[in-house]
């Protein structure tokens, strides 16, 4: 099973899967951005971007990651990533579904006041690349994100507390009823 933690840049998604991997038995975390920092050092360099999403290979190179770690070692990834763009998710998740792998889809959400302050506070320079994504993922949580998983308003939580809720969000739907 997969645990994918999406959300804009700044709202926690890395801290908080940390905590969720700690909360459930058998697991890992799998920051597909990593797959991203490998296209990024591939000399010559892939075609200019913004954004390592935007390459081509990058979906199906985390889809099949994914795939091979949970092979290799079974159990649950939980995987911290944003992904604002539809078709990249749809592709995504529909990669994960050809190999049958489960996805619980998890949005870590915050006000655009809470996510100012807190990327402002990360650092002594606020990053003007997380700062760059509230306004897409703003539109991406009204349009489809918001719709398509499972929402943590985090605006008045801890990570501690975001990652308990998520913990027993799994739980609550692996216990029979």
């Amino acid at each position: 099973m997969i645990v994918w933690l999406n959300g804009t840049h700044g709202v926690g998604k890395t801290t908080t899967s940390a905590l969720v991997q700690q909360l459930i038995p058998n697991s890992r975390v799998f920051d597909a951005e990593k797959v991203g920092e490998t296209l990024m050092d591939i000399t010559p360099g892939l075609p200019e971007t913004d954004n390592f999403q935007h390459w081509p290979p990058w979906r199906p190179l985390v889809v099949e990651t994914a795939r091979r770690v949970l092979d290799y070692t079974g159990g649950t990834l939980v995987m911290p990533m944003t992904v604002l763009v539809e078709q990249y998710w749809r592709e995504i998740s529909a990669g994960l579904a050809h190999y049958a792998i489960p996805v619980r889809h998890f949005v870590l959400h915050a006000d655009q006041d809470t996510l100012r302050r807190r990327i402002q506070g990360q650092h002594a320079i606020p990053s003007p690349f997380r700062l760059q994504y509230l306004r897409p993922y703003a539109e991406a949580a009204h349009t489809w994100l918001h719709a398509e998983a499972e929402v943590v308003d985090t605006t008045h939580l801890t990570p501690a507390q975001a990652a308990l809720q998520i913990a027993e969000a799994l739980t609550q739907s692996a216990t029979p009823t």
